[in-house]
């Protein structure tokens, strides 16, 4: 390999100096974090007050059963179990993790809602603080054993903050459920579920619809989406998009829930084309309008009807005629014998 030449053995230094100058502009400052803190915390301080707040506001609030570790790993809801006339206690805990006041106003929602009291209605809670507000179940002495459901409300004149109530009745429970008022309408089942026992009950349904050659519908139980309260009544429909054109069907339903609880309903209906329907009710009045010219005939002429006036048979008028010359001729053969 031949030796460099001259000019650039001369600018090799230059190049090295400019790349040694160019790294150490590249290289990264000493971080903050590595500076030694203050001894009263100063330094965190302040990049903690500079720092924009998440969530702060009127959202910046939970409220949930009271629980007894963090609030992620409290209760989802409030369950309470007791007989008729008892008040069963509980918690609610409402944190405030913004960086003023918190007011919120408590009421109860729904049957079980309605039993619901509360230490306090209105309840001020300072920031980053978290107070937990004692509240009273009392079961009606006359309530139906099994379950009845309803929340308690939060609300900071902003924001709601829905908390579900669980309440177990106890004594005897009764899974009781109807189908009622079943009617079909073009593609369309209508029908309605009634609960009509004392546990919350979970319907599950089947349909099936049979017509003049065979099944036309089946559709396996499947889970309903909905919770049917006791005494509760819901209006539903079951749609049919490949109803049929021209059969005559009968729709059964047949529904069910935990506990026992089940029951069938089923209602009728003619499919008839609406070119049809009109042909077939022209063919009808035509065919009654010829019945009713021939029964009529009939009748007249069982009745002896005289003819209308002028209207004579042609037997009739055949004897006027031959007796008219036998009466003129009279005379002529008279006159032949005198003379």
């Amino acid at each position: 390999m031949s030796p460099p030449a001259p000019r650039l053995r001369r600018a090799l230094p230059v190049l090295t100096t400019a790349l040694a100058a160019l790294l150490c502009a590249l290289a990264p400052l000493p971080a903050a974090a590595d500076a030694p803190a203050a001894a009263d915390g100063s330094a965190d301080t302040a990049s903690a007050d500079t720092a924009p707040a998440v969530g702060d506001g009127p959202a910046d609030w939970t409220a949930r059963p009271a629980g007894g570790g963090a609030d992620r790993d409290a209760r989802p809801y409030v369950y309470l179990e007791g007989t008729p006339g008892t008040a069963l206690q509980d918690r609610l805990a409402v944190t405030n993790s913004g960086r003023a006041p918190l007011t919120v106003r408590l009421r109860g929602g729904g049957r079980a809602g309605a039993w619901i009291g509360f230490a306090a209605d209105t309840v001020t809670v300072p920031a980053r603080t978290r107070a937990e507000v004692p509240l009273a179940l009392t079961v009606p002495p006359d309530a139906v054993p099994g379950d009845a459901s309803g929340e308690v409300v939060a609300d900071d004149g902003d924001e709601e903050v829905r908390v579900p109530v669980r309440v177990r009745i106890g004594g005897p429970t009764l899974a009781a459920l109807t189908v009622e008022d079943v009617e079909i309408s073009g593609g369309t089942i209508r029908y309605a579920l009634v609960n009509r026992g004392n546990a919350l009950l979970e319907p599950r349904l089947a349909v099936r619809a049979d017509g003049m050659f065979g099944t036309l519908l089946d559709r396996p139980e499947r889970p309903l989406p909905l919770e049917l309260a006791p005494g509760r009544r819901v209006e539903r429909t079951e749609p049919w998009p490949d109803a049929p054109a021209l059969d005559a069907v009968t729709v059964r339903l047949r529904v069910t829930a935990p506990g026992g609880a089940r029951d069938e309903a089923e209602a009728s209906a003619t499919y008839i084309p609406v070119a049809l329907a009109v042909g077939g009710g022209l063919l009808v009045l035509g065919g009654l309008a010829l019945l009713g010219s021939g029964e009529y005939r009939r009748r007249r002429t069982r009745r002896g009807d005289p003819e209308p006036p002028g209207a004579e048979s042609a037997g009739d008028r055949q004897p006027t005629t031959e007796t008219r010359p036998l009466v003129k001729a009279g005379p002529l053969v008279k006159a032949g014998a005198e003379s």
